[in-house]
């Protein structure tokens, strides 16, 4: 048996390739769409030694300022 060439939805027919045309679409536009960020990206001002946790604590500075 070949495919379908209509489907009924909600007592209307449409052609089949009509829909997989439309969910191609979709998926196109899925792909496109951006995801809007949650809070602003900034760069990290402290020195490098100061970046992580074993970095601390090798060179602490409490005192040095």
């Amino acid at each position: 048996m070949s495919g379908f060439r209509y489907i009924e939805i909600d007592g209307k027919r449409h052609l089949w390739r009509d829909i997989l045309e439309l969910r191609r679409e979709q998926k196109k536009a899925h792909t496109r769409a951006l995801q809007p960020t949650l809070f602003e990206l900034r760069d990290d001002a402290k020195p490098a030694t100061q970046r992580t946790a074993a970095g601390r604590y090798l060179e602490p500075t409490l005192f040095s300022q």
